[in-house]
Order: C-alpha cells, then sequence, then structure tokens
C-alpha cells in the first residue's frame, strides 16, 4: 500500500538517516501530482534548491521548463524528485551512504505517484533505477523497461549549460517522452510546439558559463 505524498514529505523533511541533515537548509522532497503520469528523477539538491526546498529551481530548473514547454510537456502535471532529498557540500556527487539512505524515500513516491513513465535525468539517476543499463550515453532518449514502467534515459539539463551541443540531443530525447504520454492519452506536443522552441534557441545562442552543477 503506497502513503500519500505529503505523508512522505513530511518524513524525508524530518529525516536523520545520514550527515546531510546536519548541514542541509532544506530538505527536498520533489513537487507535482499524486499521479502524475510522468515522474523526472534528478541527482541531488543544488544550493538555490536546497535555499528554497523545491527541486529544479537553479538554472537547470530554468532549462528543464524550456526544453518540457517545447516538447509540450506540462510540467505543473509532472511529478519531479531526486535519488538524494538533501543538498551535498560543495555539489559533489553522492555518496553511496547518502543514495542508499534516500532509497526507501524514492523508492515509496514511485509508489505512491505509479507513474506510467519514469526518466531518470543524468547517470546518478540512471544507476539508481537500472543499475545493469548501458552508460547513458549509449541509452539515452531509448525506451527501456522497470516493472512494467517505461523508462526513458535523459542528460541531466546541468549537461547541456557546459555543453550546448548537448541540447538537441535533450530535446530530442523528451520528444520521445512526449510520444509515450501521447500514446497513453496523457498529452504530448502541442500544434504550436515548434513556436515553444524560440526560448530554446535564444538559450543555445546565448554565451556565458554557469557555476556548479545545480539542479
Amino acid at each position: 500500500m503506497s502513503l500519500p505524498l505529503a505523508l512522505l514529505a513530511r518524513q524525508i523533511s524530518e529525516c536523520t538517516a545520514c550527515p546531510l541533515a546536519a548541514t542541509r537548509c532544506h530538505a527536498v522532497p520533489g513537487e507535482g501530482p499524486q499521479h502524475a503520469s510522468l515522474m523526472l528523477i534528478g541527482e541531488a539538491p543544488g544550493a538555490r534548491e536546497d535555499a528554497e526546498g523545491r527541486p529544479f529551481v537553479g538554472a537547470s530548473g530554468k532549462l528543464l521548463s524550456q526544453l518540457l514547454l517545447a516538447a509540450g510537456i506540462s510540467r505543473e502535471e509532472t511529478f519531479i524528485t531526486s535519488v538524494l532529498k538533501c543538498h551535498p557540500p560543495a555539489n559533489r556527487d553522492p555518496h553511496t551512504l547518502e543514495i542508499e539512505a534516500c532509497k526507501p524515500h524514492l523508492t515509496a513516491q514511485i509508489l505512491a505517484v505509479d507513474p506510467l513513465v519514469i526518466v531518470p535525468l543524468g547517470r546518478h539517476a540512471l544507476a539508481w533505477l537500472l543499475p545493469d543499463a548501458p552508460p547513458i550515453s549509449r541509452c539515452h532518449g531509448i525506451v527501456l523497461h522497470r516493472n512494467g514502467r517505461a523508462v526513458v534515459p535523459v542528460y541531466h539539463p546541468a549537461a547541456a549549460l557546459y555543453r550546448r551541443q548537448l541540447l538537441p540531443v535533450l530535446q530530442a530525447d523528451l520528444a520521445v517522452v512526449a510520444g509515450l504520454l501521447s500514446e497513453q492519452g496523457q498529452g504530448g506536443p502541442s500544434p504550436d510546439a515548434s513556436r515553444k522552441t524560440a526560448a530554446l534557441a535564444s538559450f543555445a545562442a546565448t554565451p556565458g558559463s554557469v557555476g556548479g552543477k545545480a539542479e
């Protein structure tokens, strides 16, 4: 039996199972509707997420919102979370102990939401969800399956902040996701999706660097 997301969020906010509890400002359980058809799983909250207690509100989150919009996917109708629920200092990679401590939380969230499609964003989320999967460079955009659910690995949006050539790759991979949702009658690319890519085109043409790898 699955638990309500609100109860899971409270449990996550009170969790002290790993040392990150001592350094966080806020735990970041995730957000989205209880029975979303699509679930996105990132790596870990960044400094901005830690400050606000919400997922993907930093530079990567802004790009993610643009990518979803261009694909015709509603962010508001998507459940978004991450493997870790607390910010690792200096945006370092998650430690095994931290991943294991958060594992029951993410497992419970997947059971509660029961999505049709799960998108692991980046290698850490992919390794958590499908430990035997090929590297994300070889399986991104490919429809895999776990426990009867479609799983489509996608590069983390942060990767496109540093390697702009990955932007069309992310667009193509999220188009695959939109197609799956459309097949299930859960929405997909809207008629004016091409117009929505203007913001992405503008982003791709904008020079500059972004510090950290925060979501």
